[in-house]
């Protein structure tokens, strides 16, 4: 015996039609827009003298590239910058920007003129209609595509293969280390034959940011 709360319901051949247009007339969910995930995004590696960069649309990597700044000190590569940064990315229409968090630095100066030429290319950028700006860490994602700080382990493997040396030297070896297994992992991904390490960080960079793009900062 049926309960009195459970009231079955028929879906006719004609009910079934008439539901199926109302759901035609509702408007579909847009995904990215929910995520406001931009479909161009461009990752950028810079330094006091060059910009690397990789451009990728709806997660596909369409180009990379570098930019060489040049000028006698600081101030005319910040101008040097914006002009070349705004005369190249004219050519793409890309919606956002993602750069690494700037990390400590041992010297002072060097800091103050990496942050002055980043204000340069990214008021460039600004210039051809981009509106966003993310920022990551530098380890997540290094760490992402595998690329994370040396262990104990490999450490250890590096000083009994070359014993003797100074700890500034072991630093520079591993950091070299890691800059391989960058290019390694963008030539393998991306089936590319770079061998710069700035255009190979850059690419790292927007391989996170189009898979983790709600982490960014």
């Amino acid at each position: 015996m049926m309960s009195q709360y459970a009231k079955p319901v028929l879906l006719t051949h004609q009910r079934s039609l008439r539901l199926s247009e109302k759901l035609r007339g509702m408007p579909m969910v847009n995904l990215k827009a929910l995520s406001n995930q931009p479909q161009r995004i461009c990752a950028i590696d810079a330094s006091t003298n060059s910009l690397a960069f990789s451009i990728f649309d709806n997660k596909s990597l369409e180009a990379v590239g570098k930019i060489n700044f040049s000028g006698a000190n600081t101030y005319e590569k910040v101008s040097d910058a914006c002009r070349k940064t705004s005369s190249v990315f004219s050519l793409f229409q890309i919606e956002a920007v993602v750069i690494e968090h700037t990390v400590f630095i041992n010297s002072p100066k060097t800091a103050a003129d990496l942050a002055l030429v980043q204000g340069g290319l990214l008021g460039g950028m600004s210039l051809t209609g981009v509106k966003t700006i993310k920022s990551i860490n530098p380890i997540a994602w290094q760490t992402f595509i595998g690329n994370g700080r040396l262990t104990n382990e490999e450490k250890s493997v590096l000083r009994v293969s070359s014993p003797g040396k100074s700890d500034s030297w072991y630093k520079t070896k591993e950091r070299e280390i890691r800059k391989e297994k960058t290019i390694k992992f963008v030539n393998t991904y991306y089936d590319k034959k770079t061998d710069d390490n700035d255009i190979a960080d850059a690419v790292g960079i927007g391989h996170y940011a189009i898979r983790n793009w709600s982490k960014l900062n």
